[in-house]
């Protein structure tokens, strides 16, 4: 096997936890990274159009465990590896685009509590962002006028370029509102307000809920309201650039969380929520944004519930008539995650062996074949070449590499030998058969 570098005792306990429980660690991913070379690339071209001043907007679409959230995960932190903004956020039944009980809200309620950057990147930053804005503006008066913080024209110097950047978003919908609530954040920070400070940030975070209050605690007319958050997300983009970030990502997942929804017209509005932020991204009236959602295939493709369901989308973002199974068009707005191969699996495993062995201080105990044997059984299972997930394999080989590590004298191949492991083999004469030794000859690990 190839020497792996050396996975820090954290970050292996983090990885191989996270996997064991069928969920994505949110460190460590690229020491087990494998595949999905194509799809990077397209995401991380979307991230070059954002900096650039642009916006995008991808579906990113596969069966559960198929690696949508990894992949959003991997592109999330080479985005705040960038200095951009990341925002992210799973619908729920509390949690959708629109709703008549504040779902709306909720997401963005969700998605600026997970705010993060790549110096907070487990969320909560919107607070960092702000006070890093009103500190990099007093460095850059203190260093470039020549002006100590004790002088007198100091503030007035700072004052100057703060409303600069905040009369520069007047002009957007909501701006000015906006911009009042981040001008009494600063004037807040200066004075040591922390009530002030609260209030701005309870503004921002969509937690107030009529007029009045809003006008009696900040003097603004207007809140974040389930009709218009996403007006916000765009005056966030705006705002972030100008404070010396180079964009923002909006990642949201489990769309089949509207699919699931029982009433049609529900559906239809949130799925109109979608049109109106894919409209803006294609048709250049967001900049500095992008927006990425995760759906099952069904929660997309389905006509009569998903988002195909809905005919303006359907229209826009249904395949065209050259894209064949193994050949599509990643500039689209659809990306379907094609199932990982056998080979990249085999990969993985190994990854995940030298991870575990170094995390519990043991020696390899599975050699190139254990390994093959090991994937060759999963794959060779009734079905495997539609239903097999990444999630599955990882799952099993695991549990597999507990249970002999708790067993020094059990064999590998004891366990892949027995019963309850090898269930996964086809039934003589099913007409289904296992991958072959020279399917898996070529390998070098």
């Amino acid at each position: 096997m190839e020497e792996v570098k050396k996975v820090p005792r954290r970050i292996a306990q983090t990885l191989i936890s996270s996997l064991k429980g069928g969920v994505v660690p949110r460190i460590g991913l690229p020491y087990i990274t494998v595949g999905r070379r194509r799809e990077v690339e397209a995401l991380l071209k979307d991230i070059e159009m954002i900096e650039e001043g642009g916006a995008s907007f991808r579906f990113i679409v596969g069966k559960y465990g198929a690696g949508k959230s990894f992949l959003l995960q991997s592109i999330r932190n080479y985005a705040m590896d960038r200095d951009m903004v990341v925002v992210d956020a799973d619908l729920s039944p509390e949690r959708r685009l629109q709703g008549s009980g504040g779902q709306g809200l909720a997401t963005y309620r969700e998605l600026i509590g997970n705010m993060s950057v790549k110096t907070k990147p487990e969320g909560g930053a919107l607070t960092i962002v702000l006070d890093r804005w009103i500190q990099t503006v007093q460095s850059e008066v203190a260093s470039g006028e020549g002006i100590s913080p004790d002088d007198p024209s100091f503030e007035e110097k700072t004052e100057q370029r703060i409303y600069g950047v905040i009369r520069s978003m007047n002009d957007m919908v909501h701006g000015f509102d906006f911009a009042r609530v981040i001008s009494l954040y600063y004037k807040a920070y200066v004075n040591d307000d922390d009530d002030t400070r609260a209030k701005a940030i309870r503004w921002l975070r969509g937690e107030y809920s009529t007029k009045s209050e809003a006008k009696a605690d900040l003097g603004v007319t207007s809140y974040i309201s389930d009709d218009d958050w996403y007006e916000y997300l765009k005056l966030f983009a705006g705002f972030f650039r100008k404070a010396g970030y180079k964009g923002m990502l909006v990642f949201i997942d489990e769309l089949v969380n509207i699919y699931k929804v029982p009433n049609s017209i529900t559906r239809q509005y949130n799925y109109e929520k979608i049109l109106t932020m894919y409209n803006d991204a294609m048709q250049g009236k967001a900049h500095f944004i992008g927006t990425v959602m995760c759906g099952t295939p069904q929660a997309i493709e389905d006509s009569r519930r998903g988002v195909y369901s809905y005919e303006a989308l359907r229209s826009r973002l249904s395949e065209g008539k050259f894209a064949t199974a193994g050949v599509q068009d990643l500039l689209a707005p659809v990306i379907k995650l094609e199932p990982l191969t056998a080979e990249e699996m085999l990969v993985l495993t190994e990854k995940l062996a030298n991870i575990h062995s170094g995390l519990y201080g043991y020696e390899d105990i599975l050699s190139e074949s254990d390994l093959a044997d090991f994937i060759r059984i999963e794959y060779g299972r009734i079905g495997a070449d539609t239903s097999i997930t990444p999630r599955e394999v990882i799952r099993d080989f695991i549990e597999l590499l507990d249970i002999i590590y708790q067993n020094p004298g059990m064999k590998p191949a004891d366990l892949l030998g027995s019963e309850r492991f090898s269930y996964a083999k086809p039934e003589t004469g099913s007409g289904d058969s296992m991958p072959s030794d020279d399917m898996f000859a070529e390998f070098k690990l």
